[in-house]
C-alpha cells in the first residue's frame, strides 16, 4: 500500500486496536455501574477564612501543671465559613499545636483553611476543627500556568497535548479507579486502560499513520513487558504489595472490597512506566520516519540499526528518569535507613525496598525493550516498494 490507501490502512489498524481495547474494557465498565454506592458517616468539610487567632494561655498553664514536659499550644480561632449551608457565618475553632511533633499546622489571619464541622441532631454546629490549609486555589493557578505554557510554546501540538491530558484524567478517574475499587483484576484493567490512553494520545498528537501505529504497538509491548517482568520477579521474591501505609489502609475502606494487593502493585508498575515508555516509542518511530524521509531507499536492516543507535542514546537518560523518580519519592525512607545504619542485607530484603527495586528496574527493562519493539513494528509495516531502487546499489 502506498499513498492514500496506505494511510487508510494504518488508520484502520489503529482504530481496530482502539476498538478491541474498548471492547475489552466494556465488561469492567458495565460491572462497575452495577455497584451500589456505599454510604458512611464523615464530618462535614467546608472552606473557611481565618479572621482572628487568640492564644489560650490559661489552658496551657493548666495542662502544663498536670503533665510534665507539656509543650502544646492552644489557640481560639474565629473562622468565617466560605462554603456549605452555613456560608457567611462565623464559628470558633480550637486549634492545637504540639511543639514536640515535627509536623505543625501553622496558621495566620487571612489564611484559607479546611474546617471539619460536627453537628447535633438539630443540625446545629457543636464543634469545629481546622483540618488543613486550603491549597486548591494555588494548585489550580499552577495547573493553569502549566496549560498556558503548553499552548503558548507548543502551539497547535501543545493544545492537542492538553486534550490528551484530559482524556488520560478521565480514563483514570472514571474507569481505572472505580474498577479497582470494585475489586476487578487490576493488571487486566490497567493494561486495557494503558492501551487506550496510548492509542488516543499518540493518535491525537501525531495523527494516523505508520509512525503512530509503530509507536502505539511498541509502547504497548514495552509496558506489557514491564508488567510481565514485575510479575515474575514480584512473585519470585514474594512481594506482598503492602509495603506502604496507603496500601494497608485499603483494608479498612467502607466499601469492604477484597483487593488483590500484589495485582495492585504490578498495575502501579505498568501505569507508572507508561509515560516514559510512550516517550521512547514515539521518539524511535519519529526518528525512523525522518531517516526514511531523507533516504527513502535505505535498507530495512540499516534502518533498524539506526533506530537502535538512537535508542541507545535514549536508554540511559530515560532509565535514569524512571529510577530517579522512584528514588525521589522514597528519599525520606532512604534517609531513615541511613540514619539508623541499617545493614545493607537487611535493607535490600525489606518488602518496601524490594518493591521499589522491582518497580524501578522492571519499568526500565520495559523502556529498553520498547526500542527494538518499535523499530521492529516499523520495519514490518514498511511498504514493500521502498527498497526496490536500492537493490542494485553496492
Amino acid at each position: 500500500m502506498t499513498g492514500i490507501s496506505s494511510e487508510r490502512g494504518y488508520s484502520f489498524l489503529i482504530l481496530m486496536f482502539l476498538a478491541l481495547s474498548l471492547i475489552f474494557l466494556l465488561p469492567f465498565t458495565a460491572l462497575a455501574e452495577e455497584e451500589e454506592p456505599v454510604e458512611f458517616f464523615e464530618p462535614e468539610t467546608v472552606r473557611g477564612k481565618v479572621l482572628t487567632i487568640e492564644r489560650d494561655l490559661e489552658k496551657e498553664r493548666l495542662y502544663s501543671e498536670l503533665i510534665e514536659g507539656y509543650e502544646i499550644e492552644y489557640y481560639n480561632v474565629q473562622i468565617e465559613l466560605k462554603s456549605g449551608k452555613n456560608k457567611g457565618e462565623t464559628v470558633e475553632a480550637e486549634h492545637v499545636i504540639d511543639r514536640r511533633m515535627v509536623y505543625k499546622l501553622e496558621i495566620d489571619p487571612g489564611d484559607q483553611v479546611l474546617v471539619y464541622l460536627e453537628r447535633d441532631q438539630q443540625d446545629n454546629i457543636v464543634n469545629a476543627y481546622i483540618s488543613d490549609i486550603y491549597r486548591q486555589n494555588h494548585l489550580m493557578l499552577l495547573l493553569i500556568m502549566f496549560l498556558l505554557a503548553l499552548v503558548a510554546l507548543g502551539g497547535w501540538k501543545g493544545l492537542k497535548t492538553v486534550v490528551t491530558l484530559v482524556f488520560t484524567g478521565i480514563a483514570i478517574i472514571k474507569f481505572l479507579l472505580p474498577g479497582l475499587l470494585a475489586g476487578y483484576n487490576p493488571i487486566v484493567l490497567t493494561v486495557a486502560i494503558c492501551a487506550i490512553v496510548t492509542a488516543l494520545t499518540l493518535l491525537i498528537i501525531s495523527g494516523a499513520g505508520r509512525k503512530t501505529l509503530a509507536a502505539i504497538l511498541g509502547t504497548t509491548g514495552g509496558v506489557l513487558m514491564a508488567g510481565i517482568i514485575a510479575y515474575i520477579f514480584g512473585t519470585a521474591t514474594k512481594l506482598t504489595g503492602l509495603g506502604d501505609e496507603q496500601a494497608q489502609m485499603l483494608a479498612f475502606i467502607p466499601q469492604g472490597t477484597s483487593f488483590d494487593y500484589q495485582g495492585l502493585l504490578f498495575a502501579g508498575i505498568i501505569l507508572g512506566s507508561l509515560g516514559a515508555v510512550m516517550d521512547v516509542g514515539m521518539s524511535i518511530a519519529s526518528a525512523m520516519s525522518e531517516i526514511e524521509a531523507v533516504k527513502p531507499d535505505i535498507k530495512s536492516r540499516d534502518l533498524f540499526k539506526a533506530a537502535l543507535n538512537v535508542g541507545r542514546d535514549m536508554m540511559g537518560t530515560m532509565s535514569n528518569t524512571l529510577i530517579l523518580a522512584y528514588v525521589g519519592a522514597s528519599l525520606p525512607l532512604l534517609l531513615l535507613f541511613l540514619a539508623h545504619q541499617t545493614p545493607l542485607q537487611e535493607f535490600l530484603n525489606w518488602d518496601i525496598i524490594a518493591t521499589e527495586f522491582v518497580r524501578a528496574l522492571a519499568g526500565s527493562i520495559g523502556l529498553v525493550l520498547t526500542v527494538p519493539l518499535t523499530a521492529l513494528v516499523t520495519i514490518v509495516f514498511r511498504p514493500k516498494g521502498t527498497q526496490k531502487s536500492s537493490k542494485n546499489l553496492p
